[in-house]
């Protein structure tokens, strides 16, 4: 089995070129996962996509393809799939992982996966999780059953899909990210009917739009996030994009409060996550964004957005809080 027919299509040159279609992308992924393509083909098929800008049917084909090797995730009780693979030194503190348990808190069972990279101690998702007491899972057996006890669980991508990840970690090798980024966010592991996803280029929210309504999904949140993550910044008007009951829809979520100033300011003391989710620590700004990003979750769940907005307020305020020592 070999690459070279779809390296030949992307790169034959001006006039002769073209992407590949979805049935193409599937291919070639299936070859890729198979191991009996040259690494050299692989990597000039990934950074000729990257040159050319990858397409939504050749995302669609390649998430087609690496959703084979995940149908035993498939059927978990999750209400809401929750991607985290961005990458950067630029953000702070993971806040959307507080707007997630408060989505799990509602009754919405949320399944958070991902892998990060070149991120600093304070923005480490994983550490993030340890902090508020979300437990990971490396088997589906045990992240049904740390849904059916806390309705919230992360899957690392190296027990989720190995294979996918080691084709994402290439930009080490080469330099550049690769369309990867974009499939394993649209994996969706459960099936879960709900999605919400974070961008850092806006462009890519069209693209990932697209690419989940030819694969069929019926409800997805598309943002241009704090450093890739589907976490607002409450101090600023967004876009927020993808799908309702399997159509695009687009609208304009207005800001929360007035400020101007950075979602993850370096000149601030970093946010302690378990401070701010137990009261030991108060920060309006944070309490904000942690708020208005469960609000967008919990509209993609299906709740229009006064009663998305009411229900994110409730249940910050009633929250599990520590008592005070």
């Amino acid at each position: 089995m070999s690459l070279a027919t779809h390296i030949q299509t992307l790169g034959r040159g001006p006039g002769r070129s073209r992407s590949l279609s979805r049935e193409e992308a599937r291919d070639a992924m299936e070859i890729i996962l198979s191991k009996t393509a040259a690494p050299e083909a692989v990597g000039a098929l990934l950074m000729l996509m990257r040159y050319r800008g990858e397409t939504a049917p050749e995302i669609a084909g390649f998430t087609e393809a690496l959703r084979v090797d995940v149908q035993n995730w498939t059927g978990l009780p999750v209400a809401l799939d929750w991607p985290s693979y961005a990458a950067g030194r630029t953000r702070g503190a993971p806040l959307f992982l507080l707007a997630a348990k408060l989505v799990a808190s509602a009754g919405y069972p949320v399944l958070l996966h991902g892998w990060n990279s070149h991120q600093l101690a304070v923005a480490s998702v994983r550490a993030g999780l340890a902090d508020l007491g979300i437990a990971q899972a490396h088997t589906p057996a045990k992240a049904k059953a740390l849904l059916q006890r806390d309705a919230i669980v992360y899957v690392p991508a190296e027990a989720l899909h190995a294979p996918a990840l080691d084709l994402l970690r290439l930009r080490d090798d080469l330099g550049l990210r690769s369309c990867l980024n974009t499939v394993l966010r649209m994996l969706n592991p459960a099936d879960a009917p709900a999605m919400v996803q974070g961008v850092f280029h806006p462009s890519y929210r069209d693209l990932q739009s697209d690419a989940a309504e030819i694969l069929g999904q019926t409800s997805l949140s598309v943002i241009k996030g704090g450093g890739g993550e589907f976490e607002r910044h409450p101090g600023k008007s967004l876009t927020l994009m993808g799908l309702r009951k399997g159509a695009r829809f687009e609208t304009i979520v207005p800001e929360l409060v007035n400020a101007s100033r950075r979602l993850h300011e370096p000149t601030l003391p970093p946010i302690c996550l378990s401070a701010l989710w137990h009261s030991a620590h108060e920060d309006p700004f944070a309490t904000a964004c942690v708020i208005g990003t469960a609000t967008l979750a919990l509209m993609t769940c299906g709740l229009d957005a006064d009663k998305a907005r009411e229900a994110a307020h409730d249940l910050w305020a009633c929250r599990s809080v520590r008592p005070a020592a």
